[in-house]
């Protein structure tokens, strides 16, 4: 199906949407990895709110409804990409690949170097999209308890 859609920045009148998103998002992504004590599991719609005040999130809407959200934190010349969440209705549809082009650009405006994220290197379509955006395997790490791939994406000024 294609679907009309809007990406903008968050404000904290989101926090609600986001949170219902990063929950659906974020249970099934527990289930896929075996994972059930996720940090986004454990955030309140107040923790949301400060996040959109004090780092960069992108919200995609379709029809007045918030269908993808990613965060985006900054320090320098680097980025640190997390809470991403596609609805899984609205998935293969150009939702994730929007928001991702919108974060590269976004970061290229900002001249920032390299993004970061974290995902299981089990989660086979996810890794794959990640590729898919220019993203490579920087490390696998089992801080958390299971094999989290420590992805990077660089940006080239030339």
């Amino acid at each position: 199906m294609v679907y009309s859609f809007t990406i903008r920045r968050a404000t904290s009148q989101d926090a609600p949407a986001v949170f219902s998103i990063l929950q659906s998002a974020f249970i099934e992504y527990g289930r896929i990895t075996g994972q059930s004590r996720l940090e986004a599991l454990f955030e309140t719609v107040d923790d949301i709110k400060r996040e959109i005040e004090t780092k960069v999130v992108y919200i995609a809407i379709i029809d007045d409804n918030i269908v993808g959200t990613l965060r985006l934190d900054i320090k320098e010349d680097q980025a640190y990409l997390s809470r991403f969440a596609v609805d899984r209705n609205c998935r293969n549809s150009g939702v994730g690949k929007s928001l991702m082009s919108m974060v590269d650009k976004y970061l290229m405006d900002k001249k920032v170097n390299k993004v970061f994220l974290h995902t299981s290197s089990k989660h086979t379509l996810l890794m794959r999209f990640y590729y898919g955006r220019g993203f490579y395997t920087e490390e696998i790490e089992t801080d958390r308890g299971y094999l989290r791939a420590k992805l990077v994406k660089e940006y080239n000024y030339l």
